[in-house]
């Protein structure tokens, strides 16, 4: 009897170190999962430009300006000339309508810092009322004639200032081809273009240049998007 009860107590010990020697085993050999492992970012291969086209609204050069932006679902970026608005307050309601940002580029086209602080004020507040009457809301943005401008005004003026960092130089030029050319050869990522909508020669190239760029895998936005605070 007690022979078998030792067998027995054996047999329960002999069980207890194999399942030890097993779980050991398992601890040593067999490695733990590894946790997950987050796959890299990948670089940002999207591209970014703005077209910004100043001095309009031009009754005949605009409209086919805007034909041409809409048939490739482009937005683009108007500075509006004061004075070129009366009569073309159709063409701005389209522009507001097909999602295009409108900013103000003054009344008259004159260099802004050799002006009096009050007739700055008094001109950008005329065109803005002038936008505001016709979208329902005044722009936040204006781009002064010629880039002229400097600290004092941009406090007066309580909007906020739109350059540009490629030229195209289309009222120089006013060759297609040429203005492509210009263009292309200084387009970065990034990059706000100025261009004028009152010449045909700048729609045309505006409108190719769209093509080459939504190939070279450019996306465009307004210029606000592009904007560093």
């Amino acid at each position: 009897m007690k022979f078998k009860q030792s067998i027995r107590l054996l047999s329960v010990i002999l069980a207890a170190d194999l399942f030890l020697l097993a779980f050991l085993i398992q601890i040593i050999f067999i490695p733990a999962p590894s946790a997950a492992v987050s796959a890299p970012e990948e670089p940002r291969t999207e591209k970014y430009v703005a077209l910004t086209f100043d001095d309009g609204p031009d009754p005949i050069h605009t409209p086919v300006l805007l034909d041409g932006l809409k048939a490739r679902g482009i937005p683009a970026t108007f500075f509006l000339m004061g004075s070129s608005i009366p009569g073309n307050e159709a063409i701005v309601a389209r522009m507001k309508a097909e999602g295009h940002l409108i900013g103000n580029h003054s009344y008259n086209h004159v260099p802004l810092t050799k002006a009096k602080t009050s007739a700055v004020c008094q001109a950008l507040d005329r065109t803005s009322t002038l936008i505001q009457s016709i979208t329902g809301s005044a722009p936040e943005y204006m781009r002064p004639p010629y880039g002229d401008w400097n600290e004092e005004l941009e406090c007066q003026a309580g909007m906020t200032t739109v350059l540009w960092s490629v030229d195209s130089l289309d009222w120089k030029l006013k060759d297609r081809e040429r203005i492509v050319k210009r263009v292309l050869k200084d387009v970065e990522d990034g990059d706000i273009i100025l261009m004028h909508d009152i010449f045909g020669t700048s729609v045309s190239a505006a409108l190719e240049l769209a093509d080459i760029l939504q190939k070279e895998g450019y996306t465009f936005v307004t210029a606000d998007e592009l904007l560093i605070d």
